[in-house]
């Protein structure tokens, strides 16, 4: 029997919420709980990230065991789920590591990506530095239905979150706030929960920072 070099096990962390202490455009240094965490990002993820001084990064947690003996774990951080799940898609393909998955997020942004993908492109997915012919091919045939999927998923999601985004700030609204002042309250509530919402959580938190 064949024992593989380096066994991976993900996913032991969902997020991190921390201050922002340090940002580069390969990592960040995320402080939370008195811990500073390295956390390896896409260059997607760091133009997201901006001057925010606290911030959710969805975690992919790898560690690298060569046969019983740890020998290191790395953090891969996203600024939207959307984006760790395609990455995940994309180390399931053989060939396809951690640093070439984050080098094709760096590269392209998700939509991008996705169109590359699903449109059966792969000369966009070529330019990536690193990515050949071969491997083009061979993540668009592991991927496409996949990302099909997920584009179809990500649509319903869309139109469901602008939904209730309309109604609670409707509600805020004939509570008798600003319109305006309403609007950037429940931007601030949907883009750091990461998840979704009923109408009344999405009120009740965007009362607390009005």
């Amino acid at each position: 029997m064949r024992v593989e070099k380096y066994n991976s096990i993900s996913s032991m962390y969902e997020f991190i919420e921390g201050k922002l202490v340090e940002k580069h455009s390969a990592y960040a240094v995320v402080v939370a709980g008195g811990i500073g965490y390295r956390i390896t990002i896409s260059l997607n993820t760091f133009e997201r990230l901006k001057d925010q001084e606290n911030i959710r990064l969805f975690l992919h947690h790898n560690i690298k065991n060569e046969a019983t003996k740890p020998v290191g774990f790395e953090l891969f951080g996203f600024a939207e789920q959307q984006e760790r799940e395609i990455f995940r898609h994309l180390i399931s393909v053989s060939g396809v590591g951690n640093n070439t998955a984050m080098l094709i997020l760096s590269s392209l942004n998700t939509a991008q990506l996705l169109e590359a993908i699903t449109q059966n492109t792969p000369h966009i997915l070529e330019s990536v530095k690193g990515i050949g012919k071969k491997s083009a091919q061979r993540i668009i045939i592991d991927l496409k239905d996949k990302f099909a999927k997920t584009l179809i998923d990500a649509e319903i999601s869309t139109v469901s979150h602008n939904t209730q985004r309309n109604e609670a700030l409707s509600g805020l609204v004939v509570l008798g706030f600003n319109k305006l002042q309403a609007a950037r309250a429940v931007d601030k509530v949907l883009k750091n929960s990461g998840r979704k919402m009923e109408v009344e959580e999405i009120i009740k938190e965007a009362l607390q920072m009005m």
